[in-house]
């Protein structure tokens, strides 16, 4: 196979990432009405799935650099706080049918999912710059992985007024670095692989702070505190039981 065939390839194959995250909004083709509980409970979802990929970030980066995944975690905390700084402070945010503070919540998780998705497009050139083999496991694992992502971001959407398929849509664009990303990890790995434990790290900490700072608050103002922890360990479980299901570890 030529390089061209190559790039092709591991193109394609983070492109088939991006696409899954958009399968996030299918539960909702079967959900019609989403009241003030249900709509805390997705918060609680969403925030469960959120932490449980936190987790796995934090793991996959520590087996390469534990101290880059340190400092990730930190420029993402940083990052989230300036980011979440900047948009209080305009008066109106308009974004995918949604306004005032949905709306930033909206543009928060959605900046947030879209820096976790340029780690793991590094991740899936880098694995291809490996063996055919190990790229096409990664993808695999990407791809999956990113179903129940797209689902929280979906989750903190819909119910606030997106339609199902913008829903989709903006979850898939979340995930559109791992394509653009993908080939130039695969072309100059060696430059490209030191920076991924950091990327790891950015998103985990730009995850974790959106889970207790927007999502669990929001969950407990029309549900128990019961409730909404036993959702997020649940979350946690589900999403934890399914890729080790898939693949014997998580």
């Amino acid at each position: 196979m030529t390089m061209d065939a190559d790039v092709v390839l591991v193109f394609l194959a983070a492109m088939t990432t991006a696409v899954t995250t958009g399968l996030g909004a299918l539960p909702f083709v079967f959900v019609k009405r989403i009241d003030r509980w249900r709509l805390s409970i997705a918060n609680a979802v969403a925030a469960g799935l959120m932490l449980g990929a936190s987790y796995n970030l934090i793991d996959e980066g520590a087996d390469i650099a534990l101290d880059r995944v340190l400092i990730g975690i930190l420029l993402g905390l940083a990052a989230i706080l300036a980011a979440n700084r900047l948009l209080r402070r305009r008066d109106t945010a308009d974004i995918a049918d949604l306004h005032g503070k949905s709306a930033t919540r909206a543009l928060l998780i959605l900046g947030v999912m879209t820096a976790h998705s340029f780690a793991e497009g590094i991740g899936v050139g880098v694995s291809f710059a490996g063996t055919p083999e190990l790229g096409a496991f990664i993808t695999t694992a990407i791809a999956i992985h990113n179903i129940p992502e797209g689902l929280a971001i979906c989750l903190v959407l819909i119910p606030r007024g997106t339609s199902i398929w913008k829903a989709s849509l903006w979850s898939i664009f979340t995930s559109l670095p791992q394509p653009l990303m993908a080939v130039p990890a695969f072309l100059f790995v060696q430059s490209f692989e030191p920076f991924l434990p950091i990327g790891l790290g950015i998103a985990a900490g730009a995850m974790i702070w959106m889970v207790f700072s927007e999502l669990i608050p929001d969950a407990t103002e029309n549900a128990s505190g019961d409730a909404v922890g036993t959702t997020v360990v649940l979350a946690i479980v589900a999403l934890w039981a399914f890729q080790l299901v898939l693949f014997g570890t998580w």
